[in-house]
């Protein structure tokens, strides 16, 4: 891989942390998920690491079971709104389901978002991969898997349309001729597929960075030629640099196959850090948070990625249980995942809802141990950048203070800004509006 090429790095805000019991470490804000100064400080010190984004995951549907963080928190837009004025050059990515929202509200979200933060919007797109999720928006059912993704597909294409519907010009304001805008600059979509009919122009202005970037975080195959097809960057998570490389890989074949370059489209892995001053140091550190969550929290937990199926029927010292294809409409790459593992390593329940509730950090040791990973899966191409998340209250601020500056010193990751928006700092083009594209066809 080309030296020239370096790393991104996101921060996920994720109150205390996606733990059962995170906040109940002595370190933890308690109110994390819901106390903006608690936002506004990791913004800050994002930043002050020169990530390219903050990232803000979602979800429409809640029970008494669910994490804490899951319970009572900010919706995403909203929070990102708000940091958009005490920040200056740091990416605004929020998720927003295409399965429960119409892409007319969507496309003026993120042109607003965009338009407020001087260009560093961006959107995640996922699919809503909860079923109860229909209950609270007045759905009878939630639609399957392969489905949602061709919902998916048309939503975004709208959305895009949408977002082309002026040129960058199109807003001339002269007062002396009394000329507000050129009518040729205004593009009407008119578009009439089988889910969405949608006629436009859209009520904003085209954005700083033309679109804002988009975002896809499925991991299944359909997710993965959803994703090589329309998004700017995927969020994704495999547990070793072999698999990461293998599905990048893929992504990458598949963006190809569309007519795409390959490098048109960025790979980022969710990982969890925690940073000690010796390994012995770090593995403290995870055992007092990991040692926090109960069975009853760990098996709750598991049973959110099958459907929130009650696994406290079954003997926890009993291997995982046979369900059957429970889970292959809600989180299927993940439920996949687990009774694969769960399989080959002959674990027993207890062990993979414990697993589950508080994975293992992906870097665990010193920050030499974790600048090294990094260097690692990045040179190898298993990933452009990593969405990061402390693995204890302090491991944030550990990772921008102790490994940043040695990847800044190796030359992997940048020392200032490259430019204004989202899309310089990612090394994106900016797309041609659809409708000029045509005219000069």
């Amino acid at each position: 891989m080309s030296m020239s090429r370096q790393l991104h790095l996101g921060a996920i805000i994720q109150g205390a942390s996606g733990n059962m019991s995170a906040w109940r470490h002595p370190d933890a804000v308690a109110d994390a998920s819901i106390n903006v100064q608690f936002c506004q400080q990791l913004a800050r010190k994002a930043e002050q690491g020169k990530f390219d984004l903050l990232f803000v995951a979602d979800g429409l549907y809640i029970t008494e079971k669910s994490i804490p963080h899951f319970l009572n928190r900010f919706e995403p837009i909203t929070l990102l709104s708000a940091l958009s004025l005490v920040t200056k050059h740091i990416g605004l990515v929020a998720t927003l389901s295409t399965s429960y929202s119409e892409p007319f509200t969507v496309a003026r979200q993120f042109a607003s978002l965009d338009h407020l933060s001087g260009g560093r919007a961006g959107w995640n797109v996922v699919t809503s991969p909860l079923e109860g999720s229909a209950k609270n928006f007045s759905r009878l059912v939630h639609p399957e898997h392969d489905e949602r993704y061709r919902i998916a597909a048309e939503f975004v294409t709208v959305v895009k349309g949408l977002w082309d519907s002026w040129e960058g010009d199109a807003f001339i304001r002269n007062k002396q001729t009394g000329q507000f805008f050129a009518p040729e600059k205004m593009h009407t979509l008119n578009h009439q597929g089988d889910y969405y009919h949608v006629q436009g122009p859209l009520n904003v202005g085209r954005t700083p960075q033309g679109r804002p970037i988009v975002f896809q975080a499925g991991a299944s195959d359909r997710g993965k030629a959803f994703a090589a097809q329309a998004a700017d960057a995927i969020y994704t998570r495999q547990e070793t640099p072999e698999l990461a490389k293998a599905y990048a890989d893929d992504v990458r074949r598949q963006r190809v196959a569309n007519g795409g370059k390959p490098e048109s489209i960025l790979l980022f892995q969710g990982i969890s850090v925690i940073i000690g001053e010796s390994l012995e140091e770090a593995e403290r550190r995870y055992q007092q948070t990991a040692q926090l969550v109960t069975l009853e929290q760990a098996l709750d937990y598991l049973g959110r990625y099958f459907e929130h199926h009650d696994f406290s029927q079954y003997d926890p010292e009993a291997p995982f249980p046979d369900i059957g294809d429970l889970g292959s409409n809600s989180f299927r790459s993940t439920t996949d995942t687990i009774k694969k593992q769960a399989a080959e390593r002959s674990l027993t329940l207890r062990q993979v809802a414990l697993e589950a509730a508080t994975p293992r950090p992906t870097f665990l040791g010193t920050a030499k141990d974790v600048a090294d990973g990094l260097a690692h899966w990045f040179t190898t191409g298993a990933a452009d950048g990593f969405i990061v998340r402390g693995g204890t209250p302090t491991s944030f601020d550990d990772f921008v203070d102790q490994v940043v500056p040695i990847l800044q010193q190796r030359g992997l990751y940048r020392t200032e800004y490259a430019g204004a928006t989202l899309r310089e700092n990612l090394g994106l083009a900016e797309p041609e509006n659809q409708f000029v594209a045509k005219q000069g066809e």
